[in-house]
């Protein structure tokens, strides 16, 4: 069974530093495409400063000639989400249990275990890069099936930008789960409420060990409990009432 969850924007420094691995082959073509790119062409696709734009090409930089710190993923990533995830004062069966199971899907890194190091840097896939002459998803699509095929047992907690690298074969084959709010006999669906709660299943699924998705149905997330009447047979709803 694999966990896939998502990459975030900010970023924890403070994180502990590990040794990082050698950089994949994809990994060095979308550096050195973005190494090519004057300080003025880096703000413009990032969307910022030139001031912040130079951070960012220290960082490649860095990346490239391998002086670049690297931390944990699970602990370098700090979004909403991540930050509802426990992820300091585990045991080492919580933290066994992550490495087995959970998944990070990344536009620099590919898809990577928890606790992969990796460095700091900013790109996701809504962002226009050719690398190689090819989308980052067309890029990426074939290594993240690669990830995944094997697996009988997928469970999507990704933004739609993610899953969609991943060939329709795959995705088809994931359970996806929505989160939804009844609110004054309403049901909702709230994307802050939702990326919390995401991040409260990974960490109810390590708690309870869940190895096999069908005990899922059973765990109570945050206030969210599963309703069979409102799920599909790809698609669980969870409901907080």
């Amino acid at each position: 069974m694999k966990l896939l969850i998502p990459s975030a924007k900010e970023l924890n420094e403070q994180a502990r530093t590990v040794e990082a691995k050698p950089l994949s082959d994809h990994t060095q073509t979308i550096l050195q495409t973005l190494k090519d790119y004057s300080l003025a062409d880096l703000a413009s696709f990032y969307g910022i400063s030139e001031e912040r734009a130079q951070v960012e090409k220290e960082r490649i930089e860095s990346l490239l000639n391998g002086s670049a710190k690297s931390y944990p993923a699970l602990e370098l990533f700090d979004g909403l989400m991540y930050r509802s995830i426990q992820r300091q004062d585990l045991s080492k069966k919580e933290q066994a249990y992550l490495q087995e199971h959970l998944l990070i899907t990344t536009a620099l890194y590919g898809v990577i275990p928890a606790y992969e190091g990796i460095a700091s840097h900013r790109l996701d896939f809504m962002m226009k890069l050719k690398p190689a002459g090819q989308s980052l998803k067309v890029l990426w699509k074939e290594e993240y099936d690669r990830s995944i095929e094997e697996e009988e047992q997928i469970l999507s907690l990704l933004s739609s930008e993610f899953e969609m690298v991943f060939s329709k074969s795959i995705r088809e084959r994931m359970i996806q789960i929505k989160f939804m709010e009844n609110r004054g006999g309403k049901l909702k669906v709230h994307s802050t409420i939702s990326k919390k709660a995401r991040g409260a299943m990974v960490t109810a699924m390590m708690k309870a060990g869940i190895s096999q998705l069908e005990d899922l149905k059973l765990l109570e997330v945050a206030g969210f409990s599963y309703r069979e009447d409102l799920s599909q047979e790809k698609e669980w709803v969870f409901v907080k009432e």
